[in-house]
């Protein structure tokens, strides 16, 4: 076996030729990582100006951290005469086909962004859509959680909330409580009016701006199709809704005003 040795004159080459390419990797490698560390932190700065979530403040933080650390790193290693074309190559294809097998976890992500960076709804809130409703759980960059009036946990992707309309009942502080009574045909409509007015006006819940009122809405096959709106306090709504129109039906009840049902008349006709 032969021994391996380096003449002074190989090593005294290798130092001059591979030397200053070392230090140029190792002095890119240590400005460029504490470049990145001060982009960060500006980053992080202007997050918190803009009163981003949380949760999207440290993703975002944690990707430009990747994403400037691969640079510094690459740029390092070319540095060293490595030849990173084909690397650079190999990743951006990974990417394309990591990206179109994820195509539906990627539309969710970028819905997570858009919801957490936008916030049309936030924790807490008790938005709708399609079939769906719940008070607002969690919001993960990839899913939305929702608890039902009925306990049950609805997990909504992303990427569907994004890009559908969403009714969100929380977003302000009034909401208008619509109730629709029916009074049959003999009835007195001013009277049936004041005594809804009266039942609306002796609850502390209802706003007097804009003040409730009572308009015919329908002249309907078999009643006078009546609707009550008034303006309550959002975090009131159920409750308010709930009671007066128990309320209404009890007052009604004692002014003599008829809340008819479907009736229909028959007739019999006898052939001799």
């Amino acid at each position: 076996m032969e021994n391996f040795s380096i003449s002074p004159e190989e090593m005294m080459s290798f130092v001059t030729t591979f030397g200053p390419k070392l230090l140029a990797a190792v002095a890119t490698l240590v400005i460029g990582l504490w470049i990145v560390k001060l982009v960060v932190s500006g980053v992080g700065k202007g997050l918190n100006k803009s009163n981003v979530d949380d949760a999207l403040k440290s993703f975002l933080k944690s990707l430009v951290s990747i994403l400037l650390k691969v640079m510094v790193y690459i740029s390092a290693l070319g540095m060293l005469g490595i030849e990173m074309t084909s690397f650079i190559a190999v990743l951006g294809a990974a990417g394309l086909a990591v990206g179109l097998a994820l195509q539906g976890s990627l539309a969710n992500f970028a819905g997570g962004v858009l919801i957490l960076f936008f916030k049309p709804f936030k924790v807490g809130d008790f938005i709708e859509r399609g079939n769906e409703s719940g008070t607002v759980e969690k919001i993960d960059i990839l899913h939305t959680h929702l608890q039902t009036p009925n306990n049950q946990l609805i997990v909504v992707p992303n990427g569907q909330l994004a890009n559908s309309p969403v009714v969100n009942y929380s977003a302000k502080e009034t909401r208008r409580a619509v109730f629709p009574v029916g009074i049959g045909y003999t009835s007195d409509v001013k009277k049936a009016r004041e005594v809804m007015l009266e039942v609306l006006n002796n609850d502390e819940r209802t706003l007097p701006e804009p003040a409730p009122m009572v308009v015919m809405t329908n002249l309907g096959d078999s009643s006078l199709d009546l609707s009550v709106r008034a303006w309550t306090n959002t975090g009131d709504y159920w409750g308010y809704f709930w009671d007066n129109l128990e309320k209404m039906k009890e007052e009604l009840d004692k002014a003599g005003v008829e809340i008819p049902f479907p009736q229909r008349d028959v007739h019999l006709i006898k052939e001799d």
